[in-house]
């Protein structure tokens, strides 16, 4: 009896150690799935809150000063130990982290939503792993060779990134989906109810152009990261500068005092999630998964929320469904994975090459 007893307590042990054991390899990809579904939540609820007219300028600085309150007692806390030395070099990289992130890409990529639907806006930014790439083959941090089969990938898919956003751009098209006539547009959601198509195009170019922001933001955080390990500290500096930059940017724009008011309503909603989601939460989750499993990784989750949201959009704020959007996503999306492809096998072929050096080095010390 006592013999069973160690042994089904050995049993209970094992299991529990493989459940932990499957819950951790599996965090990332549930955290990254997670903040999809919360990017699909904030672009939905901030389309509804700039229909009715609120300030995207006011917009970001709120939402960044939400998220800078939300996450520093938890920097404190957890990372207070582990504060590393804030040089002044890497302080003008953190910076150059707020006026990416924060100001120019949000206030952008905010504009461009208003003229556009959240569709549109989660599709173009699946041209961002393709920008990416790019950007760090400009600065050296990415190898290319044309003779190689995984560059030649990469290049091509790539090219397919941007002609699937230059379709969605230029190309409207006829809508392919409709919401249910009776289903209420303006009186429940305020959304919207027609663009036309030089804002369409506009919208577009605002988008493509705050993807670029965001891809250098991911680009500069990725070099951050290897100097700056405590990444709540680091979340909590951006969202902090962030908030500075862009309420000197929304000062010099906006002249109306009014705008900065705040009520219980759908806009105070939308302020407060996308602090606490979209900034605070999104920086963070996005900083750890990316040091685990690199930034290939993260960006392959960004078709999903395109979907999530063309499901969303459909039902809340009632919007169409355009043929230009639904071939530019597509072309996008097949893209996209070309170049995350050509990434993972340069990856898989280099990590055989790491080990052994790690084993040379470990023989030589011998």
């Amino acid at each position: 009896m006592a013999k069973d007893g160690i042994n089904n307590n050995n049993d209970a042990g094992l299991s529990r150690s493989g459940l932990v054991h499957a819950f951790e390899k599996w965090k990332p990809y549930i955290a990254m799935v997670s903040l999809q579904f919360g990017y699909a939540g904030m672009n939905i609820i901030t389309k509804v809150s700039l229909n009715r007219g609120m300030s995207h300028y006011v917009l970001v600085v709120y939402r960044h000063a939400i998220a800078t309150v939300v996450m520093a007692p938890f920097a404190y806390v957890l990372e207070r130990k582990i504060y590393p030395k804030l040089t002044f070099w890497v302080f003008c990289q953190i910076f150059a982290l707020g006026l990416l992130g924060p100001v120019i890409d949000q206030n952008l990529y905010y504009a461009g939503l208003k003229l556009t639907s959240p569709t549109l806006a989660c599709a173009i930014d699946n041209v961002l792993p393709a920008m990416t790439f790019v950007l760090a083959v400009l600065i050296r941090m990415e190898k290319v060779s044309i003779a190689d089969i995984r560059s030649q990938v990469k290049i091509v898919g790539t090219v397919v990134c941007v002609g699937g956003a230059m379709v969605m751009t230029l190309y409207k098209g006829p809508p392919i989906f409709q919401p249910h006539p009776h289903t209420p547009n303006h009186n429940q959601t305020s959304a919207k109810p027609t663009t036309t198509s030089r804002e369409w195009i506009q919208g577009s170019l605002l988008l493509v152009a705050s993807c670029l922001a965001w891809a250098a933001f991911f680009v500069l955080q990725a070099a951050v990261l290897k100097k700056y390990s405590a990444q709540l500290f680091l979340t909590t500096l951006i969202c902090f500068l962030g908030t500075l930059q862009s309420l000197v940017v929304t000062i010099a724009i906006e002249r109306d005092p009014s705008v900065w008011a705040l009520r219980w309503d759908m806009n105070l909603l939308t302020v407060v999630y996308s602090g606490i989601v979209a900034s605070g939460l999104a920086y963070y989750v996005q900083g750890v998964c990316m040091r685990l499993k690199g930034p290939v990784f993260v960006t392959a989750f960004s078709p999903l929320t395109m979907v999530i949201v063309a499901i969303m959009g459909s039902f809340i704020l009632s919007e169409s469904i355009y043929l230009g959007s639904m071939v530019g996503g597509v072309v996008i999306v097949g893209g996209l994975y070309a170049v995350l492809w050509g990434k993972v096998q340069v990856k898989e072929e280099d990590a055989p090459n790491r080990k052994t050096n790690v084993v040379n080095v470990e023989i030589d010390s011998c």
